[in-house]
């Protein structure tokens, strides 16, 4: 029997990506700029940067997101002393809706973070990490990895569309109104999170601050995050202290006070079972990753 096929409409078709890069810059890293004939996408996870667009000149804060069209000249610059970490991903896409990403910042809500989120988790699934160019396929990824990629690539592209959309043409939020509340409730415990990295912070104080009991919180933040809540805020501690240590102004006992550990070795150990390096010898990395980065922006 011949059925009537629908067939869908499809916006977005990646077929190639050309780099995939999670950078942690240092305080004072700059790139001279270099242009070329695919689409850049440049997200601040942390920190602030200032970039250069032709003859445009944006400020770039956490959680905000450019796109660089094709043969685009741009540049990229840390300011006011922070160290940021930018999530560098160019790719191929001829779809007339690309243009709709030209010149324009974007403030990522949390939806949108969590999808580039699984972008480069499942990045890290399909290639060898840390990134490099080119990208060298991991030979023990998971089935259908980079498949993965791609539709996580081309659902972050809509769902900003549709964040966009919303904003011009004044339609009804995206999220329901119980999405919304957990989306809400998600954000306020990653702020009480950010405001307590100084202290050792539990789940039942989490609990007992947010009014929210402590069965709903572990379950709804795993659900919304990936994370159990204490994994997410000792990746927290350990992210921040990536940052201290790149801006150079703080010694190690120093950085393991302003993080709330009794003690600089206990500090040390929980740095290495997270990065798998100690402070020392990831600050050694960043200096000599440094100088890489800055002779290859020079060279270009």
């Amino acid at each position: 029997m011949n059925l009537e096929r629908t067939h869908l409409n499809l916006f977005f078709d990646i077929r190639s990506i050309i780099t995939m890069f999670y950078f942690e810059f240092g305080k004072d890293y700059i790139f001279s700029g270099e242009k070329h004939d695919f689409w850049e996408l440049v997200y601040v996870d942390k920190g602030e940067i200032e970039v250069i667009a032709d003859s445009r000149r944006y400020s770039l804060q956490q959680g905000s997101l450019i796109f660089h069209k094709p043969n685009e000249f741009h540049s990229l610059t840390a300011i006011r002393g922070k160290a940021p970490n930018v999530i560098v991903i160019t790719f191929d896409c001829h779809s007339p809706m690309m243009e709709r990403f030209a010149d324009k910042l974007f403030l990522l809500n949390h939806e949108q973070r969590n999808a580039m989120a699984r972008i480069i988790s499942e990045g890290a699934n399909a290639f060898e990490f840390p990134f490099r160019y080119p990208l060298t396929r991991n030979p023990n990824q998971p089935l259908g990895s980079e498949q993965l990629v791609k539709v996580y690539l081309e659902t972050f592209l809509i769902l900003l569309l549709r964040g966009d959309s919303s904003l011009e043409h004044g339609r009804a939020p995206l999220l329901l109104p119980k999405e919304k509340d957990e989306d809400r409730l998600v954000s306020a415990i990653v702020t009480l999170m950010e405001e307590r990295l100084s202290s050792q912070l539990s789940l039942m104080e989490i609990s007992q601050t947010l009014h929210i009991a402590n069965t709903k919180l572990k379950e709804l933040f795993k659900r919304h995050t990936g994370k159990t809540v204490m994994e997410y805020y000792a990746h927290m501690k350990m992210e921040k202290a990536k940052l201290l240590i790149r801006e150079d102004g703080h010694n190690f006992t120093e950085i393991s006070r302003q993080l709330g550990f009794s003690s600089v070795h206990y500090f040390s150990k929980a740095f290495k079972r997270s990065s798998g390096m100690n402070p020392s010898e990831y600050a050694k990395s960043v200096k000599a990753r440094s100088r890489i980065e800055q002779k290859a922006s020079q060279k270009g």
